[in-house]
Formats: structure tokens, C-alpha cells, sequence
């Protein structure tokens, strides 16, 4: 049974103890209200939301999560596939008593705000998908860099290698539009392992490979919302285009905005998350 670790300072944010490690989770917002899950991506945390969390902590529970291998979390030596990341973070959400929520997945973090309705259909009252592409074909080739370092060696090598300006350097490369990266975020890279990164990395593709992501929301029936960067140098954004086929489906495309719309248009991105929050989470 999940019990909590000793809990931080900060009002808020607290470690959640799981079977396979400790997942640090950050609440905003009046606790009575309707929740809102936000999950990060691969390589991020859940600093990546705070552009993005004052629109919305006004009205709901704002629930932030790092998963395991990312952030403040536990780093466990396996687990990083969508599946187990959905279980820890339906364990976390029982503990401190989160109730029914709308899910909001950026990139990797789609993926596993969909198997966590797949797993828990009663405890997703919809759907939120941020820059994630539908199927595999849809991924833009990586960079030789991360190819690289998708390599063993010299994979490993490399990742021993980085420091604060290549890992800032790195994530500028899926931003359209100049964006100051918060220290924070460099920090929590610099502090994960080279399995969690490498794994995460590849768990969403593998997880795409199984099954479309059109296919496993109409067997949800949950209403969904989908919003993409037409520049998205990960995913291509005439992907999103898929996601229409799923009945009820709400597609936004943002002009000029690359894979990380929470940090490159947070003004936009959060009134659209709001909108959909309120037609959702209230019903629930």
C-alpha cells in the first residue's frame, strides 16, 4: 500500500511513496474544486507547466506530476513503458485522493494520460493530448545527436558528457519561438539517468506500435481535445488530422508554435485547456 514520504516545504508539493520509488507531486489551486492532471513529457518535469498553471489553478485542483525517472522522482533501475508509468501514476492519484480528473498529456505524457483511462476508465473524465502524435509514421526522424545517444556507445559516453549549455542548447531545438528555459528543467535533466532517458524515449513509440492513439480514444469514448504546433519538429502536425476520426474530437493547431506549446504560446494553450476544463471537469 502507497504512503506518503516525508513532505517538502513548499505549500503544495509533496513525495507520494509507490512500490518502486517516490513520485513528487505539486497541487495549486483550491483543493475542493474539480481536478486537473497535467503529465509531463520525455525529459521534463513539471516545471514545464508553470507557464501555464496560474490560468488554471484559479477554478480547479491543479495536480502535477514528475514521473518516475524525471524531476524530483524516484529513478527505479526499469518501468519507463507507458503502461507502468499509468499504474504508478493511478496509485499516486488513490493516495492523496484526487478523485475523478481531466487528464492533460504533453508529448510522451499523452501517451500515458490514455493508458491511465485505459486502465482506470472511471477516474478520467477526459482527455487532453499536446503535441503527441496519432501512430508511429507520424514521428519526424531524430537528430544524429539523439541517435547517437539512443546508441549504447556512444550513447552512454555522451550522456556522461553534458552539461548546463548542451542540455539548453539541445532543448531549444523543439521551440519555433524564443523561450527561456527555466534553470529548473536544465537541473532535472542534468540529474537523470541514462536509462531513464533512453527508455522513456522510446516508450511512446512502442506504445503507438501496439495500437493507434485514434483507435484506443473512440474505445474510450471520453471527450477529447488535441492540440498541436503546425511547426512540430517531433511529430508531424498534419498528423493531428487523424485525431477527427475519433467521435467528438476537438482539433486546435497553433500557427507558428513547434513541439512545446505550454512554453511557446502558454496564453493561447491554457485559454483552450481552460475552455475544454470547463465544458469537462464541472460535468464530472
Amino acid at each position: 500500500m502507497a504512503q506518503d514520504a516525508p513532505r517538502e516545504a513548499d505549500h503544495g508539493d509533496r513525495f507520494v511513496r509507490l512500490d518502486d520509488g517516490d513520485m513528487h507531486v505539486v497541487e495549486d489551486g483550491p483543493p475542493d474544486a474539480p481536478a486537473l492532471l497535467l503529465i509531463h513529457g520525455s525529459a521534463a518535469s513539471t516545471v514545464c507547466w508553470d507557464r501555464v498553471m496560474p490560468r488554471l489553478a484559479g477554478s480547479y485542483r491543479v495536480i502535477r506530476v514528475d514521473l518516475l525517472g524525471h524531476g524530483k522522482s524516484s529513478s527505479p533501475a526499469a518501468g519507463y513503458d507507458v503502461g507502468t508509468q499509468a499504474r504508478r501514476v493511478a496509485a499516486a492519484l488513490d493516495r492523496i485522493g484526487a478523485g475523478r480528473v481531466t487528464v492533460i498529456g504533453h508529448s510522451t505524457g499523452a501517451t500515458v494520460a490514455i493508458a491511465l483511462a485505459e486502465r482506470r476508465p472511471g477516474l478520467v473524465t477526459a482527455l487532453a493530448l499536446i503535441d503527441m502524435g496519432p501512430s508511429p509514421d507520424a514521428k519526424i526522424p531524430e537528430r544524429a545527436l539523439v541517435r547517437l545517444l539512443l546508441t549504447p556507445f556512444p550513447g552512454r559516453l555522451l550522456w556522461q558528457l553534458k552539461t548546463e549549455d548542451t542540455i539548453r542548447k539541445a532543448g531549444r531545438t523543439g521551440f519555433t519561438r524564443p523561450v527561456d528555459i527555466p534553470d529548473a528543467m536544465i537541473q532535472d535533466v542534468l540529474g537523470m539517468t541514462y536509462r531513464a532517458f533512453t527508455q522513456t524515449l522510446r516508450a511512446p513509440v512502442d506504445y503507438l506500435g501496439q495500437r493507434s492513439l485514434p483507435d484506443r480514444l473512440t474505445e474510450l469514448g471520453l471527450p477529447v481535445l488535441v492540440i498541436f504546433g503546425t511547426d512540430d519538429r517531433r511529430w508531424r502536425s498534419s498528423s493531428a488530422a487523424a485525431y477527427r476520426a475519433v467521435p467528438g474530437a476537438r482539433v486546435e493547431l497553433l500557427p507558428g508554435v513547434g513541439h512545446t506549446p505550454i512554453m511557446e504560446d502558454p496564453q493561447t494553450t491554457a485559454a483552450l485547456l481552460r475552455e475544454f476544463a470547463d465544458a469537462t471537469a464541472h460535468q464530472a
